[in-house]
């Protein structure tokens, strides 16, 4: 039988950058090209990892890949990124890391210190996880066919005895949680790539979320429903998926999100909804009612997570779809972002 491209190509003849920025393009292309293509039982739970089972023991396997531009940003920088970003999708997924591996593709001309910055970078990070780098692999491209350096990341994890995460939990009446304020990663890139100058410094908040993670699930255990960290697409991305795929509906809060005076006051000079930007040491929970102060205090007592807060619930209105009540008592719809915000950022 012959095969059909699912994607009109009248529509999009060519995959632009949209595709790749975590909205509505990202979910278009997964779904109707990816999905069907490869489908399988672990991949259609559309997680930060799949969940397999091996002689009783449940593993988590994820792999990202990093293409952030400027390689070094305040805060982080690539190879720190790409340690971050892995390790943080097993924890979602409630497994504790075991071991990565690491694959560089690396342009013609990088400056052999910088190289050497980030792999440096990576093995501190990683040894501050306590999760060994035990393979990889290294190609080189030609001059102008790599914009420096790209990484992907693959990591494996034991998902805890008796946590079950994933999106379809998310039930009405759970609560919704964040760890502390968000946006601080895109606008951080933003600010160094277009030499944007701010009275505050705006750092990334790249940070390994496991040890945060694990004390959330030690308190919540399978009430803990789903957790996820809203990277690229951010936190109005990362719930537009979770409401999707368990056919529920979520309400958020604005005037509990927590946005930084200076992350907020970029976004309105740059135009950007904070929302959208990407995080890379956020955790989202959706817990269950019962634990919801007790997850929440352990958030709390923890350092990256001295900001946590209650932001929303889940409601079994609208199935779907993410509604959010403005500062002055409105109620608008927060959508899958249609275009590309920000490029090239995680």
């Amino acid at each position: 039988m012959e095969l059909q491209c699912p994607i009109p190509i009248s529509d999009y003849p060519v995959v632009t950058l949209a595709h790749g920025g975590g909205g509505r393009l990202s979910q278009m292309l997964i779904e109707r090209m990816f999905i069907p293509t490869f489908s399988n039982a672990a991949l259609e739970v559309l997680h930060d990892g799949a969940i397999l089972e091996l002689n009783g023991t449940r593993l988590a396997f994820s792999t990202d890949s990093f293409t952030v531009s400027p390689l070094f940003f305040p805060g982080g920088d690539i190879g720190s990124l790409a340690v971050h970003g892995t390790v943080n999708d097993l924890a979602m997924c409630g497994a504790r890391p075991l071991a990565l591996s690491a694959g560089f593709i690396v342009e013609e001309g990088l400056p052999m210190e910088d190289l050497w910055c980030i792999i440096l970078s990576m093995q501190r990070a990683a040894a501050k996880v306590g999760v060994p780098i035990v393979t990889g692999d290294t190609k080189v491209v030609e001059r102008g066919k790599g914009d420096g350096l790209f990484i992907n990341t693959t990591g494996l994890g034991v998902v805890l005895p008796g946590v079950h995460i994933a999106p379809q939990r998310a039930a009405p009446g759970d609560v919704i949680l964040i760890n502390g304020a968000i946006a601080e990663h895109g606008i951080a890139v933003m600010s160094r790539r277009e030499g944007l100058a701010f009275e505050t410094e705006l750092v990334s908040d790249s940070a390994p979320l496991v040890d945060l993670v694990m004390r959330v699930l030690e308190v919540g255990g399978d009430q803990v429903h789903v957790l996820r960290d809203p990277t690229r697409g951010g936190v109005a991305s990362a719930l537009n998926e979770i409401a999707a795929k368990a056919q529920v509906g979520i309400r958020l809060d604005e005037e509990r999100i927590p946005v930084g005076d200076a992350v907020r006051g970029a976004c309105e000079i740059l135009g950007l909804d904070p929302l959208y930007v990407a995080n890379e040491g956020k955790c989202i929970a959706i817990v269950a009612p019962e634990v919801a102060d007790r997850v929440l205090e352990a958030m709390r007592v923890h350092p990256q997570g001295a900001q946590a807060t209650r932001i929303g619930e889940v409601v079994g209105e609208h199935p779907g779809k993410v509604f959010m009540r403005s500062r002055i008592g409105g109620l608008r719809v927060v959508d899958m972002l249609s275009g590309e915000q920000l490029p090239r950022i995680c």
